[in-house]
């Protein structure tokens, strides 16, 4: 490691600077990684990055939006009469909800070092075939005890995929590119409460021997069996060796994830080198703390926007339709808010602003009797959706930033994803039979879960602020992160060039 008296002076010798120009064209720069200097042409870098994002993004999309119907389609399936057709008995269907999530959140952790073992490109696809299998054999269920049974498959399946795509997307993208790109995947889960609340206005008009909800499971199943099934012949390995580059966008894709990822690209999977991140890394604790504010909101809306919805007194077949508008329109601020979020380099004040957002939605529909003031009622579940699902994917974004150690963050994340997760027990637990019809109660935990994640985000961003200042003044520079290679930052936040990537700008 360089000593502090060899920094500031390697730093006025421009070693450790970036996208500085040497008498080059506008179209390319000098870059530093792995001691090597490096010569980036950026029209190849843009057609690389459109190369990665025909190729990669689309089709985790399509994954991810299976992964959320199989997930959340229990609320429409009950307002179709599942828990009447299956002989439900008191709350028997919030302890439904809850045992999805009790897999969800304790293999969360080893599915994802599997992933890092094994690669995601075979992972992920078996895991979606699986979990969409589970979705399928639900509709053969005929009491509680068999459906509880698909749904703790179905959640152990599912526990991996979310932090092994997000794991994945690091190994492509660059530390300033990954929250819009999360978010282009993340906005498949807000896309899917529409296209589940589409489709089960269509299946449950069908008439035949069999249930309205029984076909939403078949339907939604077997599509995700088959997406899982063109995943594993799309995915590409990695981006230094994918099928789709020529030798020259290799070397630059391996080139990028060196400068602005990872410490070591493509590292070998070390279980020692990865659980070292609890000792090293200073704030998990604090990232764990916002998870679980995120997760009380997130959930609740994941999995009661139709019975939020139905509040309003509408039919059935027009609650499921109406649940729609708002989750396209929260789809399309998860992309505005992420891609504002790369744009700015901040992940604190964005992330803040949106947990407020979903709060005072909740306020909204704890304080307003909204029976009379349709209207109002329904402006609050677009707030919900508008501020709730962002949330995660610039979270995880967050501290994937700032642990550039592949290993490390290959048990990070899946931890931080398994203790939101967590959180699901609660929402399914708070929006009872007993509430309902206005989850008074519900709306008001929501709310102050929103409101304390957003003030612990704005704390984290000025602290990482303020820490970064402390450093630039003991080292007589002014750095910020990217300026050095993630190559050079092994040593974590103990590297003399270590800078807080995210804090507020």
């Amino acid at each position: 490691m360089t000593s502090s008296n060899e920094f500031p002076e390697k730093m006025q010798e421009g070693q450790y600077a970036t996208d500085q120009k040497h008498g080059l064209s506008s179209e390319s720069d000098i870059e530093r990684s792995s001691g090597v200097v490096y010569t980036v042409d950026r029209q190849l870098e843009k057609q690389l990055l459109w190369k990665f994002d025909i190729y990669i993004l689309p089709m985790l999309s399509v994954m991810y939006l299976f992964n959320s119907i199989d997930k959340s389609n229990l609320g429409n399936a009950k307002t179709d009469g599942l828990t009447t057709d299956l002989h439900f008995k008191s709350n028997q269907y919030n302890i439904l909800l809850s045992i999805f999530y009790v897999p969800l959140v304790l293999t969360g952790p080893p599915m994802n070092m599997l992933t890092k073992r094994f690669g995601a490109k075979f992972v992920l696809p078996i895991a979606m075939m699986i979990f969409g299998g589970m979705a399928m054999l639900s509709a053969a269920c005929t009491n509680f005890g068999g459906i509880v049974t698909t749904r703790w498959f179905l959640g152990m399946a599912e526990s991996g995929f979310y932090p092994g795509v997000i794991y994945y997307l690091t190994t492509f993208y660059k530390r300033n590119e990954l929250a819009g790109r999360l978010s282009i995947f993340y906005a498949a889960s807000e896309v899917a409460g529409a296209f589940t609340g589409l489709i089960a206005f269509g299946v449950f008009q069908i008439k035949s021997t069999l249930s309205g909800w029984q076909y939403l499971f078949l339907i939604e199943g077997g599509l995700t069996v088959l997406g899982g099934t063109v995943a594993i012949m799309i995915l590409p390995k990695s981006a230094a060796t994918a099928y789709f580059l020529n030798e020259e966008e290799k070397a630059l894709a391996y080139h990028r994830i060196a400068a602005n990822s990872s410490t070591v690209v493509d590292s070998k999977f070390s279980f020692r080198q990865a659980i070292r991140v609890f000792k090293q890394d200073r704030l998990w604790p604090v990232y764990m703390m916002i998870g679980f504010c995120t997760g009380v909101p997130l959930f609740s809306v994941s999995n009661f926007l139709p019975q939020i919805v139905a509040r309003l007194g509408y039919s059935t077949v027009k609650t499921n339709l109406y649940t729609v508008a708002p989750n396209v329109v929260g789809a399309f601020c998860v992309v505005c808010v992420a891609f504002s979020s790369d744009h700015f380099g901040d992940r604190s004040i964005h992330l803040a602003s949106t947990l407020a957002t979903t709060a005072a939605g909740f306020v909204v529909l704890a304080c307003v009797d909204v029976t009379k003031h349709l209207g109002v009622g329904y402006f609050a579940c677009f707030m919900l959706c508008a501020g709730g699902f962002i949330t995660s994917p610039l979270l995880a974004t967050w501290y994937n930033n700032n642990t550039p150690d592949e290993n490390q963050r290959a048990i990070l994340t899946p931890v931080m994803v398994a203790t939101a997760n967590s959180m699901g027990l609660v929402a399914a637990n708070i929006f009872t039979e007993k509430s309902a019809p206005r989850y008074e109660m519900a709306s008001i935990i929501c709310a102050c879960f929103g409101f304390a994640g957003s003030a612990l985000a704005l704390a984290l961003g000025f602290w990482m602020k303020w820490d970064n200042s402390r450093r630039n003044r003991a080292q007589g520079i002014v750095l910020k992160a990217g300026d050095v290679p993630t190559t050079e930052l092994k040593d974590g936040q103990k590297s003399e060039g270590w800078r807080w990537m995210g804090g507020v700008p």
